[in-house]
């Protein structure tokens, strides 16, 4: 299982910390890579980045590149998405996802390379 955290309601350039704990057995947190999606109010889901297995590569859509930071704690089984610079078009619905076949090196972008899914965060930038 996966579970979001840290949603919440912000002004236009503030900041928030989005958290996924993952548990359960169904697969080892270390062999996976991780992502974030978003989906806007109306819109489909979206990629906002990804971490790889190691925390060691991350990768970001263009919309988020230098205002969003994703890392990991293996130990925690902890995935985390740094918003600054926050924008109203940053309204969404905020999802981690676990691509549990990842390689060492693979940088999943699409929603069909990520096996597991947590129920989402909301977060809510006003202008």
């Amino acid at each position: 299982q996966l579970a979001e955290s840290g949603g919440g309601l912000v002004q236009a350039g503030g900041s928030l910390r989005l958290s996924c704990v993952v548990s359960g057995r169904a697969y080892t947190f270390g062999r996976s890579a991780m992502g974030w999606f978003r989906q806007p109010p109306g819109k489909d889901r979206e990629f906002v980045g990804g971490v790889s297995r190691s925390g060691g590569s991350t990768w970001y859509s263009a919309s988020v590149e230098g205002r969003f930071t994703i890392s990991r704690d293996n130990d925690k089984k902890t995935v985390y998405l740094q918003m600054t610079g926050l924008k109203p078009e940053d309204t969404a619905v905020y999802y981690c996802a676990a691509d549990v076949n990842a390689i060492l090196t693979g940088r999943p972008l699409n929603e069909y390379e990520y096996d597991y899914w947590g129920q989402g965060t909301q977060v809510t930038v006003s202008s």
